[in-house]
């Protein structure tokens, strides 16, 4: 493990509820079926690190994950932390518009949104969630 990029597996989620990070740590294990540690010396094996803190918004949760298995898709695993957390998740796209990310829902439904971030000294916060309508270009903004 100690020739692995960590970054190459790095996921940045939001979660809509404060939470702890022992009960992020577990949903997290049991959807990728792995040992979740946080933040430290290199963990033994397959572990994957988790560094759970918060900030403002709407989404006062933030996880961020390193050494992510490349065998699961970063939405999938999402949508599996949302159901065992019971609450909404909002992590980044594929595209450069930094507006819109994927929502991850307590049902396991995904779909994509719009949301405001501001970067405060503690961190990304996220407001004013809304659905991304996907005009013709794959989003619409709103005139202003």
């Amino acid at each position: 493990m100690a020739d692995m990029d960590p970054t190459s597996g790095l996921w940045n989620w939001a979660a809509a509820s404060s939470l702890s990070e022992e009960r992020v740590h577990g949903a997290l294990a049991g959807a990728l079926e792995r040992t979740v540690v946080p933040l430290g010396p290199e963990p033994a094996g397959e572990a994957v690190l988790c560094d759970v803190y918060h900030v403002g918004g709407d989404f006062p949760t933030l996880i961020d994950v390193y050494l992510a298995p490349e065998t699961i898709a970063e939405a999938t695993a999402a949508s599996a932390v949302a159901v065992r957390l019971e609450v909404e998740i909002i992590l980044p796209d594929d595209t450069l518009d930094p507006t819109r990310f994927v929502l991850a829902r307590p049902d396991g439904s995904l779909g994509l949104v719009h949301a405001d971030e501001v970067e405060t000294d503690d961190g990304p916060e996220r407001r004013n969630v809304r659905p991304c309508d996907g005009g013709p270009t794959g989003c619409e903004r709103p005139a202003a």
